[in-house]
């Protein structure tokens, strides 16, 4: 948008449409790797009129705050929302962050518009423009004064933001501020979440839209905890397609909306909703469901990880694994990461086996891992199917026995999360084998897992049932192997039971496994 063509707002327009107006052109006239970079994702106008609803205020005043505002549609969407449905409403207060330079003025033109259309209602407001980075002007909330000099925190009433959207490096000035919730490489929408949660009133209101990947896994840990331990989580909303929810921006990730209250007195027992939709055509008529929060978030658990099931199938695989008290701990099994990184390991990787006094051992990548079957060798351009056995190899290589191999990573086509196949140790006469490091293998230390062990454990984790519970919590392809060591199994018993029918069946099909894992399952559970 240049400065000799600023849009104007049309007779009677709403301020969120001509916000939405704003951010489509203003969008249009930037490059993908100008939004790559400041990590924008302008909200449809559906979307933010969605989030607006769902906050609650009865109050004369209110202070809002909207951290990295774009052109403000969030902002103006919640004003509509609470002037429309509180007739109370006398005096509003709006803080604003933005850092794009070249958008600020968009930001200003919106909130002028707003400003004058709410004025023309009676009502007080002002708005603080801030081009400044939210985190850094911040960063003092992170930390926990004992100095009763201390400058006091402002805090808000509700707080709404679609966040940037990008991993920060691990010394960057907005990591190191965010330590306390930073664990590796963080995203900087979960520092943004768990400031906002910091800057609330009590009994204030958290909104935000953003990726679904901080439900789960290790680096979100230390946030999860953080954040829930703050914010009552109250409404979930989950976009069920990858791609819908900012189609116009070409974004493919899962994406949540949550809306939470801030509370000190976090209780496990009070409702949350959780809706779904496809995209924006049916968010006017959402799924839904509801549960006790302690049956999604339990927050006495080592990883406190988000389930959000969205159908009466999933809430019953739910239920299966809340009943089911082993898992691979229990049960004297391990898993552990392919220790082989490719491009630290070239001088040992062979394409085809040689013939020379060195000893080879077979190396297995990821896509010779597929459901209920290692296929090797598969030739491919730079993925050697052997692996030098010499001694300084042998510390990245395992010993040749019965193991579980398990992708680490699942492609948009495939149709599982999980691809899992079993490797026994006749496979090949070798004393080591090769694991790469997008492979994670199972096993049992100072052991062996047995035949009908690995069978049955292969078929429960390329089952549908296990699908299903897996996706119920993880929103990105990524299969942590942290995730895997807590999520609970049927009795041991019971996997050498599918083991032992499937070899016997000889039929080793993933069509079959997965019909055995029926077989045991449902009539107990009855899903």
């Amino acid at each position: 948008m240049t400065n000799n063509h600023i849009l104007q707002p049309l007779l009677h327009e709403l301020p969120s449409q001509f916000a939405d107006r704003l951010g489509i052109e203003y969008a249009s006239s930037i490059s993908q790797e100008h939004k790559k970079s400041n990590g924008q994702f302008f909200t449809p106008i559906t979307i933010a009129s969605f989030m607006a609803s769902f906050a609650k205020h009865s109050g004369k005043s209110v202070r809002i705050l909207d951290p990295g505002c774009g052109s403000a549609i969030l902002s103006c969407s919640l004003i509509e929302h609470l002037i429309n449905s509180n007739n109370n409403l006398t005096s509003i207060e709006l803080v604003a962050y933005e850092t794009d330079l070249a958008l600020i003025p968009v930001s200003e033109n919106s909130l002028d518009y707003l400003k004058k259309w709410i004025r023309n209602k009676g009502i007080d407001i002002k708005t603080i423009l801030i081009a400044e980075d939210f985190v850094l002007h911040n960063s003092d909330c992170f930390i926990e004064h004992g100095d009763l000099f201390a400058k006091p925190v402002e805090l808000f009433d509700i707080i709404i933001s679609n966040p940037p959207y990008f991993k920060l490096p691990i010394n960057d000035k907005r990591a190191v501020a965010a330590k306390i919730v930073v664990n590796g490489h963080p995203n900087i929408y979960a520092i943004f979440m768990a400031l906002s949660a910091r800057l609330l009133h009590e009994d204030g209101d958290l909104i935000f839209i953003t990726p679904r990947s901080y439900a789960s896994g290790g680096y979100f840990k230390i946030f999860r905890e953080y954040f829930f331990s703050l914010i009552e989580l109250n409404k979930v909303h989950l976009f069920i397609s990858r791609k819908k929810a900012f189609s116009r921006d070409k974004i493919l990730q899962e994406t949540v909306i949550i809306k939470g209250t801030r509370n000190k007195n976090i209780n496990p027992y009070s409702q949350v909703t959780i809706s779904s939709s496809d995209g924006l055509q049916d968010l006017s008529k959402p799924t839904i469901k509801v549960f006790p929060k302690k049956d999604i978030i339990d927050m006495d658990s080592s990883e406190k990880i988000l389930y959000l099931p969205t159908s009466d199938k999933e809430e019953a695989v739910l239920g299966i694994f809340k009943n089911w008290s082993g898992n691979l701990s229990k049960y004297n099994i391990k898993i552990s990461t392919g220790p082989v990184v490719a491009f630290r390991s070239r001088d040992y990787i062979r394409e085809i086996f040689e013939n020379e006094k060195t000893q080879m051992a077979p190396l297995f990548w990821l896509h010779n891992v597929k459901q209920m079957i290692l296929e090797w060798p598969i030739t491919k351009p730079q993925k050697g199917q052997y692996i030098s056995i010499k001694k300084l190899s042998k510390s990245i290589l395992i010993p040749n026995k019965n193991y579980i191999l398990l992708r680490r990573f699942s492609s948009k086509d495939d149709k599982n999360r999980l691809i899992a196949a079993p490797y026994f140790s006749n496979f090949i006469d070798s004393d080591y084998i090769g694991v790469e490091n997008k492979v994670n293998y199972i096993y049992r230390p100072n052991g062996y897992l047995e035949r009908n062990e690995i069978i049955g454990l292969c078929a429960l984790l390329n089952s549908a049932l296990f699908d299903t519970y897996f996706r119920i919590f993880n929103g990105n392809v990524n299969v942590s192997a942290t995730e895997l060591r807590i999520i609970p199994l049927p009795s041991l018993d019971l996997i050498r039971e599918m083991g032992d029918a499937i070899i016997l069946s000889n039929n080793f099909s993933v069509e079959n496994t997965n019909q055995t894992v029926i077989n045991f399952i449902e009539p107990v559970y009855s899903i």
